[in-house]
């Protein structure tokens, strides 16, 4: 099942609106609801028999071969900590930070296209077990889980990990402050760390909304002292696109780079995420690249308030 084929205008334009695929992973007999954009899932198939591979983590079952192509397959159950009674039934083949990896599951049910503002951030205990966002539906929660983190964790990737960046004259830039919009507490501290090293000053917010209730505070307040904004494009409440939308509308943000980080990147959306006013667009493998971009960027005088 492809399920990539009415995704366009939701992943190329401002309109706050994601579609998830919710699936299933039991925990026993009970059902457990989770989710996943749309925008990372390349298909869905029926389980099939993996071939054993030499892994240390339990959580990787297997791989599979698909068009030619060997895909790793992790035991979502494993990685949740979770034990159905019954075995999967269904594989959800994944592709974003130019990796493609499979995921067991009990079940896939059906595609919701939600509103950024319907999805909420959970509550800091549920967020450490892989959850990023939870919608509330008429009789069940499902919780959106964080996909990167469980790739680099279970399958040893170095997409996210940071990398100390050279430390000459060039690239080291002392004193400018970034304001980093990410929902993921292990993406945000990913970077945090690599552009701290590298001397900026970095001011983290959650989401779009709190990035933007951020930015209006300061303006009212005369204390504005930004001078580049990365943010994600999936997050609850509101997301990056959105958010981008409004700082290149807002006169006195003219001149403050907005750079747009996410696994979703590709060509298409390159070019339509700067036609609405994204100073550029990186993708989270280039985080060796990130503060050679930022120093290049940083051609003008320090704003003033």
């Amino acid at each position: 099942m492809n399920v990539r084929s009415n995704l366009s205008i939701l992943l190329e334009s401002d309109t706050n609106e994601l579609e998830a695929l919710e699936f299933c992973v039991d925990d026993g007999t009970t059902p457990g609801y989770f989710g996943v954009n749309v925008a990372k899932v390349m298909e869905i198939i029926r389980m099939q028999p993996l071939s054993c591979t030499v892994m240390t983590n339990k959580a990787i079952a297997g791989t599979i071969s698909l068009r030619g192509k060997i895909i790793p397959v992790i035991d979502l159950a494993k990685v949740l900590g979770r034990h159905p009674d019954k075995a999967p039934e269904r594989i959800i083949i994944l592709e974003f930070n130019r990796t493609t990896v499979g995921f067991m599951v009990n079940s896939a049910s059906r595609i919701h296209r939600l509103s950024w503002s319907q999805i909420e951030t959970p509550p800091p205990i549920v967020a450490d077990l892989y959850v990023i966002a939870l919608v509330k539906m008429e009789n069940r929660i499902v919780l959106l889980l964080d996909f990167e983190r469980i790739l680099v964790e279970f399958c040893g990737t170095a997409a996210m990990k940071p990398v100390p960046p050279p430390l000459s004259p060039s690239t080291r830039v002392e004193d400018r402050k970034i304001l980093l919009v990410d929902d993921s507490s292990f993406i945000r501290s990913s970077i945090t760390a690599l552009l701290r090293n590298s001397g900026f000053l970095v001011e983290e917010a959650l989401n779009g909304e709190d990035a933007w209730e951020r930015i209006q505070g300061k303006l009212t307040e005369g204390t504005f002292d930004i001078d580049i904004i990365i943010t994600d494009v999936e997050m609850p409440r509101m997301d990056g696109l959105h958010l981008t939308t409004l700082i290149k509308k807002e006169p006195r943000l003219a001149g403050v780079p907005v750079f747009i980080f996410s696994s979703l990147a590709s060509e298409v959306h390159n070019r339509k995420w700067k036609s609405i006013g994204a100073d550029g667009i990186i993708t989270k493998p280039d985080l060796p690249r990130l503060v050679q971009i930022l120093a290049e960027a940083l051609t003008t005088p320090r704003r003033t308030s």
